[in-house]
């Protein structure tokens, strides 16, 4: 079975769209190295044949978009390179599958935001992680009711990541921070709220999409993306009536409150002792009370530092972060109590924040000793 899937629509003209199919369905299409590889390397043909007007990029699959990374591969790897749980030193990290992975797929990530061809994608169902990764960067972001998003890397001892130091810091009223530490889901209406799309269309439209788009007489002369546009804008006037009430802005306040604090000890204190009458708020709670204290104070660490940060710059700072993370125990047991043994109850390093060593932070975010 093929793990993404490559088609090409003819339109008027001879022209045509590209369309890539993540087909990993029983992974809800989590990305491993083999996915990043064929996408990164079609993406580029398809950036250079002047035949193609625009790119879709969609999945195969009804419940996901795409759920993440294949982080049991990453698991493995760390553990075979560990060798009886000596850390990864510097050398031997950067020549690792794990490395490989980070920085090809932060690579493709990066490809698509500075893309110069329309690409839509259709974020139908879960999009999470490196799922988000693929979504925030392309020209045309569509959101359907089934929608559901999120960075949850702090579950597994890890931190948002995936480019998302940059589209994290730009949500409003420090949100992406929130969302950052807890790993908390949102809908459709809150992605469009924050900025991370730009279309809200109901799911059973997009093959009447898909048609229209080839319709389109790509040679006038008018911008491929004002084009796009138009399409796009059709369907979403259609269609936005029925799509969820917002999660996030009705606790916009609480949320703006809690992180003023601007204090992350101060911040998971308050976090984990105060009592939220909403329902959302309060599952935003557990999930931050079940993660990893580390990984919370490391994602609103790379936030902080991160705020004036290019794309590029974001991208390279996450790539030597993730790498320090790889010589960490605390994602090896976060992707083992999640994923591997599945017993839901990860052995943390610190129980709270606060109990982080100054000098362990600082170890995290040191460049990585490598020429690489």
């Amino acid at each position: 079975m093929n793990s993404v899937i490559f088609k090409e629509l003819t339109c008027r003209h001879n022209q045509k769209i590209g369309i890539a199919e993540l087909n990993n369905p029983k992974a809800l299409n989590a990305l491993n190295l083999d996915m990043i590889r064929l996408l990164h390397t079609q993406l580029k043909s398809w950036q250079n044949d002047k035949d193609v007007s625009a790119v879709l990029l969609q999945s195969t699959s009804e419940k996901a978009f795409c759920a993440g990374g294949d982080i049991v591969s990453l698991y493995n790897d760390i553990k075979i390179g560990q060798h009886n749980k000596a850390p990864l030193d510097d050398k031997k990290l950067t020549q690792s599958l794990s490395s490989d992975f980070f920085k090809e797929e932060y690579a493709l990530d990066l490809y698509i935001h500075e893309y110069s061809k329309p690409i839509i994608v259709w974020g139908n169902g879960f999009v999470i992680g490196g799922g988000l990764g693929l979504f925030a960067g392309a020209s045309h972001r569509v959101v359907t009711e089934n929608t559901l998003m999120a960075m949850p890397e702090v579950a597994i001892g890890l931190y948002p990541e995936v480019g998302a130091s940059w589209f994290l810091n730009k949500m409003p009223h420090k949100i992406g921070e929130f969302l950052a530490i807890t790993g908390a889901f949102f809908n459709a209406a809150d992605a469009h709220y924050l900025g991370l799309s730009n279309f809200s269309i109901k799911h059973n439209y997009k093959e009447e999409v898909i048609d229209v788009l080839c319709k389109i007489d790509w040679s006038e002369g008018e911008d491929s993306y004002n084009l796009v546009d138009k399409v796009l804008n059709t369907f979403d006037k259609l269609s936005t009536a029925e799509i969820p009430q917002s999660l996030i802005k009705p606790n916009q306040a609480v949320i703006a409150d809690l992180m003023n604090l601007n204090n992350i000890n101060d911040i998971a204190t308050s976090l984990s002792n105060t009592q939220y009458n909403n329902k959302w708020l309060q599952e935003a709670q557990v999930k931050f009370n079940n993660a990893s204290a580390l990984s919370s104070a490391i994602a609103y660490q790379q936030l902080q530092r991160t705020k004036t940060y290019s794309k590029a710059q974001c991208f390279e700072a996450e790539l030597n972060l993730s790498r320090r993370c790889c010589q960490h125990k605390e994602l090896e047991e976060g992707i083992r109590a999640q994923l591997i043994d599945k017993d839901k109850n990860p052995q943390w390093t610190y129980k709270h924040c606060k109990e982080i060593e100054p000098e362990v932070m600082t170890w995290f975010f040191s460049p990585i000793n490598s020429t690489d």
